[in-house]
């Protein structure tokens, strides 16, 4: 794949005469403010999502459940192998995203960065921080609310087998928003944390084992098919055999400090608090819509114009109603994004791919079984997407300027595709699936080529990078959160890109 500037200039012959200094864009800066806050205005986009939490809670977060649950979430206890945690695919260093293109997750070489090595799974770990705003996670869209507000529990939530729509029914107290529901699977996973011994000889015969490791489980004689439900004992088992567990969990749940075991539902509402304090939702583009119009600078305004404009960006990367000022319509669509996966051979990842080559990611299809969901992928939210280290839901892209490019000519850009010049690692390289029958399948809104001038390009990564990045998401202020010591007393994972001297005992404020 060509590099965007030799790109523009095949697209656009007056590129070169608009390359030219900022401070010479004819627009004055009282016509660009005025423009911007009428589109935002129209957009519905009020740049106060992010002070909504405890609002859309109805209570203050609790610092002590979400300090336990920051403890929980470096720890790999919570793994039967004790190989791999949260953190281990949710890094600070990247907004608690992934370091990867495609994560990897059990079997890791307990690194988190650039260096981290091990078998594949089959995506790229989303980022954790903002997800409290999110009516549907996971780039399948497979963890939803129904209501269409992840703080709303009227209509219960709606998961893939073996939970499905029973398991967190409406009116639940205890599961009271989407992450707490969500937080229950992360632990069942096999290729994320549970690993593919499953739990034979742990808990009983009354469950069976898992299979050889390639992403399938045995049936269970368990006629209510909760097939995780032996894994998520294995791992309440170990908390409870921690006595620095057992006393944190005292110290917040009063059953727990009388004698009562650790359950789950206490666990899942942990990891849901530490989330809820993940929000970094105060970009330039939220400020200047409070009012503040220096926050920006003029081409990042000309870009947010782009995005809302001509650019076409927000048909999808939406911000009003269950948007919730996120940039995701949350709805699945065909982009045609390069199919790439780990090279073949024993080891190269811990997923089987579908088509016949193994080598595609059904996306939507695998959750609804319909094939007109084959290739669907949730539109990503991109706040702060300048700490992603790639984008798309395999990270087949590592540079914004070529995902942002990608969006304005995806035939072009997906026919001529170059893993090596995409920039992803060696092991992702050496295959691709195919693209053609993804290609046919193109959502409506990218099947006519975007065109922007060099300018206008530029103006729109200058926004995407830095008129949505809430600096306080970046890793000088999240590594920080890196506890020393984790109440198991297994050592943490090495996380490349954050220093050993900022980890710290406890949050910051």
């Amino acid at each position: 794949m060509a590099d965007v500037g030799t790109l523009l200039k095949n697209r656009l012959p007056l590129a070169a005469a608009l390359l030219f200094p900022l401070c010479a864009i004819a627009a004055t800066s009282s016509s660009v403010d005025d423009e911007l806050s009428a589109v935002l205005n129209r957009a519905g986009f009020t740049g106060t999502v992010g002070s909504s939490i405890e609002r859309r809670l109805g209570r203050p977060v609790d610092p002590r459940l979400a300090n336990l649950r920051r403890l929980l979430w470096f720890d790999t206890s919570g793994g039967l192998h004790n190989d791999n945690s949260c953190g281990g695919c949710h890094s600070p260093a990247n907004g608690f995203g992934d370091s990867q293109s495609i994560a990897i997750g059990v079997q890791n070489n307990n690194r988190v960065g650039p260096n981290r090595s091990g078998p594949r799974n089959q995506r790229r770990a989303p980022m954790a921080a903002n997800t409290a705003f999110y009516p549907k996670v996971m780039w399948n869209g497979r963890f939803s609310a129904p209501s269409g507000d992840p703080f709303d529990n009227s209509q219960g939530y709606l998961f893939t087998a073996p939970e499905g729509s029973s398991a967190f029914p409406p009116f639940d107290p205890f599961v009271s928003h989407l992450l707490v529901a969500q937080a229950h699977i992360p632990p069942t996973e096999l290729v994320e944390v549970a690993g593919f011994t499953g739990t034979a000889g742990t808990i009983g015969p009354e469950f069976d084992q898992f299979d050889d490791g390639l992403g399938e489980t045995v049936p269970l004689p368990d006629a209510s098919g909760f097939r995780n439900e032996p894994i998520r004992q294995a791992v309440l088992a170990r908390l409870n055999s921690t006595p620095a567990y057992l006393a944190l969990f005292g110290e917040i749940f009063p059953e727990v400090a009388a004698g009562a075991p650790i359950d789950f539902t206490m666990f899942g509402r942990a990891i849901a608090e530490f989330e809820f304090t993940l929000i970094f939702a105060d970009a330039p583009i939220d400020r200047f819509a409070r009012g503040d119009r220096e926050a920006m600078t003029v081409q990042q305004k000309e870009g947010a114009l782009v995005f809302f404009g001509q650019g076409r960006c927000s048909s999808c990367h939406a911000v009003a109603g269950r948007s919730n000022e996120m940039f995701s319509d949350f709805e699945m669509h065909v982009i045609g994004v390069p199919q790439i996966a780990p090279a073949f051979g024993a080891g190269s990842g811990n997923m089987i791919f579908d088509g016949p080559g193994r080598d595609e990611d059904f996306g939507l299809e695998q959750v609804t079984g319909n094939p007109a969901g084959r290739y669907k992928f949730r539109t990503s939210p991109i706040r702060n997407a300048a700490l992603q280290p790639a984008f798309f839901h395999n990270g087949a892209f590592t540079r914004l300027e070529d995902a942002v490019w990608h969006h304005l000519d995806v035939y072009e850009s997906a026919k001529n595709y170059d893993p090596v010049r995409a920039g992803v690692d060696r092991d992702l390289t050496r295959h691709l699936g195919p693209i053609e029958p993804v290609l046919d399948r193109i959502d409506p809104i990218l099947a006519t080529p975007i065109d922007l001038n060099a300018r206008e390009f530029n103006a729109l990564v200058a926004f995407v990078r830095d008129g949505l990045l809430d600096h306080r998401a970046d890793k000088q202020s999240l590594c920080g959160l890196v506890p020393a010591t984790v109440p198991s007393g297994f050592q943490t994972m090495r996380f490349e890109e954050c220093p050993q001297r900022t980890r710290a005992a406890t949050p910051r404020p």
